[in-house]
C-alpha cells in the first residue's frame, strides 16, 4: 500500500505543480486545500501559504521544466501528499480524481478563418515555450 501511495503523491504533486501555471490553478488550489483540510485541518493555513509561495516559483520558472525550483517543488508537494495519503489513507480517491480530472483530454478543436486572405502559417495556442520556426 506505501508504494501504492508513494506513486499516487507523485503522480499528484506533479499533476498540482504543473497546474499552478494554468487557467484553472484556482479551483485546482480549492481541491488542495479541501483535501488537506479534511486530512490535517490545522495545516490548511500553512497550506495555502505554501501554495501560493509555489505558485510565485512557477511563474517565475518561465515553464522550464528543468528548472531546480521546479524540481525541489515537486519534491516538497510529493512528500507533502504522501505524509497526508499516510495518515489519511481515505483521501487516496480525492487525491486520484483530481489527477484524472487534470489530465483528461478535451475534444478536438476546428478552427476556420474567414474575412481574410491568410499567406503564412496560422497558429492559436495556449502556451508557446520557445522559438517557431516554419518550412
Amino acid at each position: 500500500m506505501d508504494a501504492e501511495l508513494a506513486a499516487l503523491a507523485a503522480s499528484g504533486a506533479t499533476t498540482v505543480v504543473q497546474l499552478m501555471a494554468q487557467d484553472a490553478w484556482t479551483t485546482v488550489r480549492e481541491r488542495v486545500l479541501a483535501l488537506f483540510g479534511r486530512g490535517a485541518p490545522d495545516s490548511t493555513e500553512s497550506v495555502s501559504a505554501a501554495l501560493d509561495e509555489a505558485r510565485i516559483i512557477v511563474a517565475s520558472s518561465g515553464g522550464r521544466d528543468d528548472d531546480p525550483r521546479l524540481v525541489a517543488l515537486t519534491s516538497d508537494w510529493r512528500e507533502r501528499l504522501l505524509v497526508l495519503l499516510q495518515q489519511e489513507p481515505a483521501l487516496a480517491e480525492e487525491l486520484r480524481a483530481l489527477v484524472a480530472d487534470a489530465t483528461e483530454q478535451p475534444g478536438s478543436v476546428h478552427n476556420v478563418i474567414t474575412g481574410a486572405k491568410v499567406r503564412g502559417p496560422v497558429i492559436q495556442a495556449h502556451t508557446i515555450t520557445g522559438d517557431l520556426h516554419f518550412g
